[in-house]
């Protein structure tokens, strides 16, 4: 098939939504015939030498940018991005209308930015779109703003605030209307899709790891060591709960464990002094920010991740601990609820942040007294990730897809909600 794809951020070996973008284009190419829409940036550089080394035929990519702003990250990285990014948007699709009009397209496909809140202009070309992997529609449970700080807080009602902006938008429900399906990374963006307006929506992962990744970290061996080590990894923000575990750890109050804290942001004071106010400063490790290899050796140390994020959409760093074979604890929150299962982890209720600290607390007792527990975690974690993670197993199944809306034409009545 011709597929005509839009991944504004697009890029590979930079993680995050560039990653998302680069990997979606590669494995889509090995089925079909793809035309990629993306900015003209140094990505354009980085790309064209990737595809030097390795050369993939069935990939064409259309460089272009925006005739009056150039610099995509002039006026800042988010507000001055997504500015850019919205009018980009504008110009993709009369350049994507000339290039229909000249290739004959089957499907169009939105890729990236993911944001369910902002439309896509592809969704007014005559073709089925598929739009996503969107998310966005995840929320902190008000409850447990209490612990955030007054930056926290108000950085919270703006994310509420510009979801809620954006789902008024009549070029957003346009978008969702017209996709023949939407793929959402968890069940709370599905639930807004469709009441916006969606009739399919697909729940699709927008992360993934690659073959050598999960060659790599599936021969991690458990540590044989007698102190069991909790480890927490990401950038240190109010949202990601890094609060929740430590006191969760500190109530537990296990004999024989460590807690490492890796990454850093603006919550690093106050979760250093919450060590100190909780007793547990010289149980707990702040390792700061470190390139990837690294913090994989440190989890590679370690014998469960606690991931207590209170709306994360994907979560690279779960994929990555369970292809490890490290038993998760996490929060039943967003795309975690997705990826976790109750083989590879435990999910915690977050109904009120007592209760999910109690809870946290009592898996991590759990999981030290019970060993063979967090090898059998650890073994099904490498299972689920080995058959449903990988980015070739998604491109398997994301070509399923491209195959039934093509097929179909208008739409996919019978489709219906499904979970990897």
């Amino acid at each position: 098939m011709k597929i005509l794809i839009s991944a504004y951020s697009c890029e590979p070996g930079m993680g995050s939504e560039p990653d998302v973008g680069w990997n979606i284009v590669r494995e889509a190419a090995k089925y079909n015939q793809v035309w990629v829409l993306t900015r003209l940036d140094e990505s354009q550089d980085i790309i064209k030498a990737e595809l030097a080394r390795n050369p993939i035929p069935n990939l064409h990519f259309v460089y272009f940018t925006l005739p009056f702003w150039q610099d995509s990250r002039r006026w800042g990285q988010s507000g001055g991005m997504q500015l850019h990014y919205y009018l980009w948007q504008i110009q993709a699709y009369f350049v994507a209308r000339r290039l229909h009009q000249k290739i004959g397209f089957d499907l169009s496909h939105h890729v990236t930015f993911v944001k369910y809140s902002h439309p896509s202009f592809l969704s007014l070309l005559p073709i089925p779109l598929i739009w996503g992997p969107v998310d966005g529609g995840e929320f902190a449970p008000i409850s447990f703003w209490q612990d955030f700080s007054w930056n926290g807080k108000i950085d919270e009602i703006a994310r509420r605030w510009d979801r809620w902006i954006g789902e008024q938008n009549p070029l957003v429900r346009l978008t969702a209307k017209k996709s023949a399906v939407v793929c959402s990374t968890t069940n709370d963006t599905a639930q807004r899709l469709y009441q916006m307006g969606a009739s399919h929506v697909h729940i699709l992962p927008e992360s993934g790891l690659s073959a050598e990744d999960i060659k790599h970290l599936n021969q991690y061996e458990i540590a044989n060591e007698p102190i069991v080590r909790f480890i927490s990894m990401g950038k240190l923000l109010h949202w990601k709960g890094f609060h929740l575990g430590m006191r969760a750890f500190a109530q537990a109050n296990l004999p024989n464990t460590e807690y490492w804290i890796v990454g850093d942001g603006p919550e690093w004071d106050q979760l250093q002094t919450l060590a100190g106010d909780l007793g547990i400063a010289k149980k707990v490790k702040f390792w700061g920010k470190l390139p990837r290899e690294k913090a994989l050796d440190l989890l590679r140390d370690c014998h469960v991740l606690v991931h207590p994020s209170l709306h994360d959409s994907g979560g690279w760093v779960c994929m990555e601990a369970m292809a490890a074979g490290r038993s998760v604890i996490c929060l039943d929150l967003g795309g975690l609820a997705v990826q976790v299962t109750d083989a590879t982890g435990f999910k915690i209720p977050a109904d009120e942040p007592y209760q999910a600290v109690r809870d946290l607390a009592a898996a991590m007792i759990h999981l030290v007294q019970n060993p063979e527990l967090r090898i059998a975690m650890g073994q099904a974690g490498r299972k689920l990730v080995n058959e449903n993670y990988s980015w070739q197993v998604v491109g398997e199944r994301l070509n399923q897809l491209y195959l039934e809306v093509a097929n179909k034409k208008v739409g996919v009545k019978q489709c219906s909600l499904v979970s990897t």
